[in-house]
């Protein structure tokens, strides 16, 4: 009997079916120091303890730390199941009604299950698509992040018979009554100042554009420990001598690594946008490798009241990174107005949290 893991192929899945992942995760100081160098995240209330601290969102049974960057989170929680869900993908073909639920301080040990919540066999009888919906929790049981992602899996064999198919009816974006707001979160000593832009809620209109001006490129050493820091066991990511014999003939960029790019990018022109509470859809739209050089531009796709409270708003927002194409002209689809620029590399829709105006 084989004692080794080969991942699981489509007609593996079952509606219905609980996948509790291995590895719980305890989060570290070390785990922020890392995210700071692969990404450049500058956005305030992650940087420093005492911004954190005036915010009420410090832990003071900690000393007083920060909170960790909420993708960084996101990306503890994927990488749990990969393993288990897209060892053998094909593709991540999206996200969808994310929340950010507990803040994650270092200390925390985050453990995730998956739900498997759909099934549809591709036509070619090789691959199929799986939904499962993700959920991260504490050491106190509490969510962290959940999600919905759907993942192109192989077949192991072609005949093999199929389970029941359903694909789950989804909704477009996360309501505003089921944001998570942190608890104790008081914004009447928020310093625009130190948190780098002087913009709040107020200032930003729906279908806005901006160009977020920076890029940063992308070197084969960072992304290789990116997807190790994240325990991501895709060989897609990481295997040369097996993506060498591929389609593309190098090792593709883990897509959470995008995202983390962009918004760290986005931090020129949304710099208060201090929390992510929702991720409402997202799309890998076209591969990335070592030695391309990211840019991003965002459009504000809606501003929302958060119930109860009048310091802060919510934005939602289209978050698009570009390869190797600046984004003054704001690039997106393709000229036949369907398919996507082939320089668009990630379409992310998104929520976050912003100051507003005294």
């Amino acid at each position: 009997m084989t004692k080794t893991n080969a991942g699981n192929f489509f007609e593996d899945f079952r509606l219905g079916q609980v996948i509790n992942h291995a590895t719980p995760r305890t989060v570290t100081s070390g785990d922020v120091a890392m995210y700071t160098a692969l990404y450049g995240s500058r956005f305030a209330v992650n940087s420093s303890a005492e911004f954190a601290k005036s915010l009420g969102l410090a832990a003071e049974n900690m000393g007083h730390i920060a909170p960790v960057d909420d993708l960084l989170a996101f990306h503890v929680v994927f990488g749990k199941t990969v393993p288990d869900i897209s060892l053998n993908a094909v593709a991540n073909l999206g996200y969808a009604v994310g929340r950010f639920g507990e803040m994650v301080y270092p200390g925390d040990t985050i453990t995730t299950t998956s739900t498997v919540i759909g099934l549809k066999e591709n036509s070619n009888k090789q691959t199929g698509v799986v939904y499962v919906r993700s959920v991260g929790t504490n050491q106190l049981h509490e969510m962290v992040v959940e999600y919905v992602r759907w993942v192109m899996v192989r077949k192991r064999d072609q005949n093999a018979p199929v389970a029941e198919e359903k694909v789950p009816d989804l909704a477009e974006s996360v309501a505003a009554a089921d944001l998570v707001i942190p608890e104790g979160l008081k914004l009447s000593a928020y310093d625009t100042t130190l948190a780098g832009s002087p913009h709040l809620w107020d200032d930003y209109a729906v279908g806005e554009k901006i160009d977020h001006v920076d890029g940063m490129t992308i070197e084969e050493a960072e992304h290789m420990m990116a997807t190790r820091l994240w325990q991501n066991t895709a060989k897609v990511h990481f295997n040369q001598y097996t993506e060498g014999q591929g389609r593309f003939g190098r090792r593709l960029i883990y897509g959470g690594h995008i995202i983390s790019l962009a918004r760290a990018l986005s931090f020129n022109g949304l710099g208060n946008a201090f929390k992510i509470v929702a991720i409402n859809g997202g799309r890998h739209t076209n591969p990335t490798f070592a030695g391309d050089t990211i840019h991003a531009w965002t459009e504000v796709l809606e501003k929302i009241e958060v119930p109860g409270r009048k310091d802060v708003g919510a934005l939602r927002l289209r978050l698009v990174a570009t390869k190797n194409c600046p984004c003054a002209g704001f690039p997106f689809k393709a000229e036949n107005g369907k398919d996507f620029d082939p320089a668009v590399v990630l379409d992310f829709d998104y929520t976050v949290l912003m100051p507003r105006k005294k």
